[in-house]
């Protein structure tokens, strides 16, 4: 609770314990009067000083104008009348200001969500300079530097780690609270804390361009996009209040009028007053304009928690709207780390084949190359490798211990005047030749992240009508990968243009009502990102490209937090239409009474004040997402 929100809670029950007390204090008149004053006063003057400001501003028609039109009118009633009975105007001032401190309370649970993210932040990085470590800032490291992370520090920005092994908790940045596991060679992203070892860590970007720097960019810049519900609730409180505030005046003017020159009876001006200010207490949109609002804030600060963000409220609208789901293969439901799966008709020694190919390919940097390398398990010794040649969309021919050893597709197997045997196994195939005699193929694949498939089960139940995956991998492999997801549709051998042009025919052939989001992570996912109703990015190594263009991010690359998204969404948009049907319902309901004259003040606090800590109290459940 911060120091503003205790003092307003001190007030409220000060304010409460005159105001009982005053209920049997023996005192008539002026003294009365004055002495209710006090608790009115103490509660209510920064309602006061907003509504003449607003005033003076010429923002007049807002819930502090109304409340202060609703309370001076009950009061002044009270001392025209003689009554003494103050006790409403200062109730309604009460309950108004208790049901602010609930809605400034659930602000800022959800905020305090939102900055359990802005711990991240890093204070310093450590520069070893003549064997002592000099803390810096973060924003002065230059790319390429290398940077100390001692054990319980938080990294800093993003890098490699050149020397030491540890455990990061990532959980502030992925919701997830397992520790993760780092060595020598392993990227790390800023924003995680180390725990055990210390590190050692080459910086691959600059601070503004670091994972902690976007991610809390796109925090703090989330509460600028309204949602459909939220505009509309805007534009609505912008023409209701003028619109109640004169329907009241009405009430107050004309019926009286019409008794004394239509009807010949007393104008009975007291009672038509009252339900005028009952009317106008009643007719406060507070509920609507603090609780939708909060919903999504809380919507946000929930999924924020558990490793979601979402740019802004339009975005988690149309999360919850999604009907169609496409996603790119590699890096999305795949780890995007090939690895040799089998050895196929091997004429010589499995391991002998793969140590020939491995050194054949050794010059190159492509990712099949590097799975051959880590399938050899061994440091490459270079100078048993002469005369590479490396013949593009073909393969690579090198002279390994003397021997001529070819490692590519059919293309290059028959341009060598050797017959390949064809493999049906999906995956990419490397055949391979030794002094011009085929020796047998290895296939090597794409493995599936170990939740893909529970993934997609879980997006169907979340909802989604249709699931598509598009990859430039071959036809069979492509199928194959599609058929172990339950994925309903897959389009292969694609071009980055060609998987722009695969969703623009999505979008014109799905169902307007629903929208059609888009999952990747490579940089030539970008346009796509852009392309769709909703894009989700793989954001703990995605590329900056698709995280920019990306409306959601994932950060621990988990395709199961696509349906947890989904579902929080949804979550979210049903409390916020739960707020607007109970809202405005109650609210027309006492209307009506109070135009009746069925109403008093009380059940005008109810109408206006009980609503919105209900509103208020149901939006804050927008925030409990972890078991969904």
């Amino acid at each position: 609770m911060t120091s503003k929100q205790k003092k307003m809670l001190v007030r409220i029950i000060l304010a409460a314990a005159l105001l009982v007390g005053l209920a049997f204090a023996p005192v008539e008149g002026w003294l009365r009067l004055a002495l209710y004053m006090v608790p009115y006063l103490l509660v209510g003057y920064d309602i006061l000083r907003k509504a003449f400001k607003g005033i003076l501003n010429g923002r007049i028609f807002d819930e502090n104008f109304l409340m202060a039109v609703a309370t001076v009118g009950a009061i002044a009633i009270a001392v025209c009348d003689n009554t003494g009975d103050y006790t409403e105007a200062v109730a309604v001032m009460l309950f108004y200001q208790i049901g602010e401190w609930f809605q400034a309370y659930a602000v800022g649970k959800s905020r305090r969500n939102i900055s359990d993210l802005m711990d991240i932040r890093p204070d310093y990085a450590n520069i070893e300079k003549d064997g002592a470590l000099e803390r810096v800032d973060p924003d002065t490291v230059e790319k390429g530097t290398v940077i100390v992370v001692q054990p319980g520090e938080k990294v800093p920005l993003d890098g490699v780690v050149v020397s030491g092994s540890s455990s990061l908790n990532t959980s502030a940045l992925t919701g997830e609270s397992l520790p993760r596991s780092v060595a020598e060679g392993d990227e790390i992203i800023s924003g995680c804390i180390n725990l055990t070892g210390l590190l050692k860590v080459r910086t691959i970007k600059l601070f503004g361009e670091s994972t902690v720097s976007q991610i809390l960019e796109l925090v703090e810049n989330a509460s600028s996009r309204k949602s459909k519900s939220e505009a509309f609730i805007t534009r609505f409180a912008r023409v209701y209040t003028p619109i109640v505030f004169f329907s009241a005046l009405a009430l107050a003017i004309l019926p009286p009028l019409v008794r004394m020159f239509l009807m010949d009876l007393p104008a009975a001006w007291d009672d038509w007053i009252y339900r005028a200010l009952v009317f106008l207490v009643i007719s406060c949109p507070c509920a609507l304009v603090i609780s939708i609002p909060l919903s999504f804030f809380a919507g946000i600060g929930g999924a924020s928690k558990e490793g979601i963000l979402v740019k802004g409220s339009n975005y988690l609208e149309a999360l919850s709207e999604t009907k169609t789901l496409v996603m790119d293969k590699t890096g999305t439901v795949t780890e995007g780390v090939f690895e040799v799966c089998a050895v196929h008709h091997n004429t010589i020694d499995e391991a002998r084949l793969i140590e020939l190919t491995a050194l054949a390919e050794s010059a190159s940097s492509h990712p099949i190359s590097k799975s051959l390398q880590r399938a050899y398990g061994k440091a490459i010794d270079r100078s048993r490798v002469a005369d590479v040649r490396e013949l593009a969309g073909q393969g690579v021919v090198a002279r390994v211990d003397g021997h001529e050893v070819a490692a590519g597709n059919e293309k290059l197997m028959r341009s060598l005047s050797v017959e390949p045997v064809s493999c049906r196994s999906p995956g990419t195939i490397v055949h391979v030749a030794v002094d011009g005699v085929y020796c047998g193929h290895i296939v090597i694949a794409d493995r599936l992240k170990p939740n893909a498939v529970r993934a997609i089960e879980a997006i169907k139940r979340a909802g989604v009508e249709k699931t598509v995956m598009l990859t430039g991998d071959n036809r069979k492999t492509a199928e194959a990968v599609a058929a172990e997801l339950g994925v309903d549709e897959v389009r292969s051998e694609l071009m980055p243009v060609d998987k722009v042009s695969a969703v623009e025919k999505l979008l014109a052939a799905r169902d307007r009502k629903g929208k059609l989001a888009f999952v990747g992570d490579g940089i030539n996912d970008a346009p796509v990102l852009r392309r769709a109703d909703l894009g989700i990015a793989m954001g703990a190594m995605g590329s900056d490209a698709a995280i920019e263009a990306a409306d959601v991010v994932l950060m621990d690359d988990d395709p199961l937090k696509i349906a947890k998204g989904i579902r929080i969404s949804r979550k979210c948009l049903r409390i916020v239409k739960q707020n607007i049907v109970f809202a405005i319902g109650i609210k027309l309901l006492c209307l009506i009474l109070g135009a009746l004259g069925l109403a008093n003040m009380w059940m005008a606090i109810f109408a206006d004040v009980g609503v919105m800590i209900l509103a208020v109290l149901n939006a804050i459940r927008a925030l409990f997402v972890k078991n969904l």
